[in-house]
């Protein structure tokens, strides 16, 4: 597995409408939708690009704070990587809880 600091595809370009992109990801059955966006973003973006995400995640009226089947948030699950203190401080920033 590509640890969460290395970059996953050498030369791929994070701008406006790459970002976007990740809002049109489609749930699982059983998942949040809200969840599922943002824990791709998470998954698959640097900080810098995932703060821009939450941007456009909010002005498309998604909730912050949504949990996953097992009742966690992303800040709770952000919260058990080490690398996942910058992640939830851009999501307290943007309004999550």
């Amino acid at each position: 597995m590509i640890k969460k600091d290395k970059q996953k595809v050498l030369g791929e370009v994070f701008d406006d409408a790459r970002v976007k992109s990740f809002l049109e990801y489609q749930a699982p059955t059983g998942v949040s939708t809200d969840f599922h966006l943002l824990e791709k973003a998470y998954r698959g973006m640097n900080i810098d690009n995932f703060v821009t995400f939450l941007t456009f995640f909010k002005q498309a009226g998604y909730d912050l704070n949504a949990s996953n089947p097992d009742g966690k948030t992303l800040m709770q699950i952000a919260g058990e990587h080490g690398h996942g203190a910058e992640y939830i401080n851009a999501l307290r920033e943007a309004g999550a809880q």
